[in-house]
């Protein structure tokens, strides 16, 4: 007989694939009316339309529609509870979008930590570069370009899975940076009885192999099939950063995007990746 804890999770998994369709329609249709206003203008649109599953993600559990780039953002917290987090940095998010997924360039056989200073603290990243070497490239490469510098965390999820969704420069949950490359360690021993530990990151995707710049920090055990490649290990500081971001609670989802957006302000100010 099914629990009504089991039921609950079985409900939040088919809304979070349901969110994830209308996504996908949303994006499609979208792609559909920039390629006719090219047509007309006679201009050579670049787009990038992505991610997410909520990311689970669905490019993850939450998705997003597509806007542009924009400044620095701020938070604008619905809950009561003041916001835990500091204002971000000066600067803003870069626009820029690649034709292809990088080239291989980095040892496999060495470590490689992820670093994103964000408005909240510090959340450190021990990668798998040999069980998801393609992910780990991507993710040297897109940080040396400082494409996740100034970019906003858009989702977070507080019920049936618990995780923060970052990486998509627009904020939205469609962004992604130009190219798209393989799922990967989906097999991973860490990933038991289709559930994703606490201090996983995974990428989010809209399905297999569509993977692109959209990430999900796990803060709380969440049950997901495993469809998303988990690539790194956040460290005790981090984890504390992220259950101070989960405390404070999400948003109500937004009505264009389907997103929570979390309260608190939670903005990557630089994220860069090391190796040793």
């Amino acid at each position: 007989m099914v629990s009504q804890e089991q039921r609950r999770r079985q409900l939040a998994r088919e809304k979070f694939l349901r969110q994830q369709q209308r996504r996908t329609e949303s994006r499609r249709k979208s792609r559909l009316r920039n390629s006719a206003i090219a047509s007309v203008l006679g201009v050579v649109v670049i787009g990038s339309v992505a991610l997410y599953t909520t990311g689970v993600l669905k490019n993850d559990d939450d998705k997003k529609s597509d806007t542009s780039a924009q400044s620095t953002p701020s938070a604008s917290p619905t809950s009561k509870a003041p916001d835990p987090c500091a204002k971000p940095a000066a600067g803003s998010v870069k626009k820029e979008t690649f034709a292809k997924e990088p080239a291989m360039s980095i040892d496999t056989s060495a470590k490689y930590t992820l670093k994103l200073d964000t408005t909240c603290g510090a959340i450190g990243v021990a990668m798998k570069a040999s069980a998801a070497p393609h992910t780990v490239n991507s993710f040297n490469f897109l940080a040396g370009k400082g494409y996740f510098d100034h970019t906003k965390c858009h989702r977070l999820v507080t019920s049936g899975i618990y995780v923060l969704q970052c990486g998509d420069p627009s904020a939205t949950g469609s962004g992604d940076p130009g190219y798209k490359f393989k799922d990967e360690n989906l097999k991973d021993k860490s990933l038991k009885n289709n559930v994703y530990p606490a201090g996983t990151v995974a990428m989010a995707n809209s399905g297999a192999n569509t993977n692109g710049s959209q990430f999900f920090l796990v803060y709380q055990d969440s049950q997901l099939p495993p469809n998303y490649t988990p690539f790194g290990t956040v460290d005790a500081a981090g984890m504390k950063v992220l259950q101070k971001i989960a405390k404070a609670g999400a948003q109500p989802a937004d009505a264009t995007t389907g997103n929570t957006a979390p309260n608190a302000t939670v903005v990557i100010n630089k994220a860069t990746v090391t190796k040793s």
